[in-house]
């Protein structure tokens, strides 16, 4: 089996290696307390040695965990996407509760409900790809009913 791809804007790339940078100069600084913590003895009853040593494994996770994902990662230009069709990092005007509603189509590692950030996996996101405004769509929901949305505008 091949290499999965995951969807990502540029911005969400940014994020990603701004992000390791940052956990990547904190490794530096969580292995000097480690040592540092070391010099003061038992470790068995050492605060800050513990403390020390679950961040540190927090962000040898977290790292391990972008560095995957920046593998699997290809970046997505919605901008390239002259033909009108939803695709991930498009912007999405639906009416599907007599209220029009923006939503930004994500990679799965890019969502947040809050900000208007829909994944290209989620029931919306599966239902929008592919459409163009005008368009109306069937999702899925959590009761087992569908609801139609109508899409107002893709950007």
């Amino acid at each position: 089996m091949g290499v999965q791809e995951l969807y990502i804007s540029q911005q969400g790339l940014e994020n990603l290696k701004r992000e390791l940078e940052e956990l990547k100069q904190q490794r530096v600084e969580i292995t000097e307390k480690i040592k540092d913590a070391r010099e003061f003895g038992d470790l068995s009853e050492n605060a800050e040695y513990q403390e020390a040593k679950t961040k540190q494994s927090f962000i040898e996770g977290r790292i391990e965990e972008i560095e995957a994902t920046l593998k699997m990662a290809k970046v997505i230009d919605a901008k390239n996407n002259a033909n009108g069709e939803i695709s991930v990092g498009s912007t999405v005007v639906v009416d599907g509760t007599g209220r029009e509603v923006t939503y930004q189509i994500v990679g799965s590692n890019e969502v947040s409900p809050e900000e208007g950030k829909i994944s290209n996996e989620s029931p919306l996101g599966v239902a929008l790809m592919g459409h163009r405004a005008g368009d109306r769509v069937m999702v899925p929901m959590a009761d087992g009913e569908e609801r139609e949305y109508l899409i107002v505008k893709v950007s």
